[in-house]
């Protein structure tokens, strides 16, 4: 990795391993390796688990929005609002994203966490160790007092992963979703109710990311 663009853009000096994971901030030269796996399948086409039908679309256009998505959350970036979205490697073998937005961060100290992995990965625990880990990056080292998520009522290997990793029920919301009504389950963490992983978190250049995200704090 070019250690000059991590000290430019902090996101890209951010690495947490846990394990047999690696999880870090995608760079352009990872979208191909990404796309393939998006490409092979993260759910039934039938399904939609995600409030935001990014999947839906398919070849180039899909291609391009996804560059689209990751380009708009770097440039938008600021204390008041980030989207902080982590590749994960298993193994050394990309397998999906686990992420974690924020609004008014420096006040309220809260964000949700959101993440998707490709359907030949699913099932052998991953999807709860990549929570994990990203849950003890926002607890210990980036100053988070709690974290939220949601799953859709259908989605039940997201409601489960939750609960391994200690999120408790949070109330429902009702989403528009392929033209009919879906229920969302809401669901919240706190440090203490944090299922900790099996292995050691092992975080590299968080100082410098909360020096970003906090630069214009008041």
């Amino acid at each position: 990795m070019d250690d000059r663009l991590a000290e430019l853009w902090p996101p890209f000096g951010l690495r947490v391993t846990c394990g047999p994971l690696t999880m870090r901030a995608l760079r352009d030269a990872d979208f191909p390796e990404v796309l393939a796996v998006v490409h092979a399948g993260i759910h039934a086409p039938s399904a939609m688990p995600f409030s935001f039908p990014w999947t839906d679309p398919a070849g180039a256009d899909q291609e391009r929005q996804f560059a689209q998505y990751h380009w708009r959350a770097r440039a938008d970036l600021s204390p008041e609002r980030w989207q902080l979205d982590l590749g994960v490697w298993h193994d050394g073998r990309f397998v999906g994203v686990q992420g974690v937005s924020t609004r008014d961060f420096p006040i309220l100290r809260t964000g949700e966490t959101g993440s998707w992995l490709g359907r030949a990965f699913q099932g052998r625990g991953t999807g709860t160790l990549m929570r994990q880990a990203m849950c003890v990056l926002c607890f210990d080292h980036l100053g988070f007092d709690e974290v939220t998520s949601g799953a859709f009522a259908d989605n039940p290997a997201s409601q489960a992963v939750s609960r391994k990793v200690g999120y408790r029920p949070n109330g429902e919301e009702r989403f528009a979703r392929r033209g009919a009504v879906a229920a969302m389950r809401r669901l919240v963490l706190r440090p203490a109710d944090l299922v900790r992983p099996p292995y050691d978190v092992v975080v590299e250049g968080a100082a410098p990311f909360l020096e970003l995200v906090q630069a214009r704090a008041t």
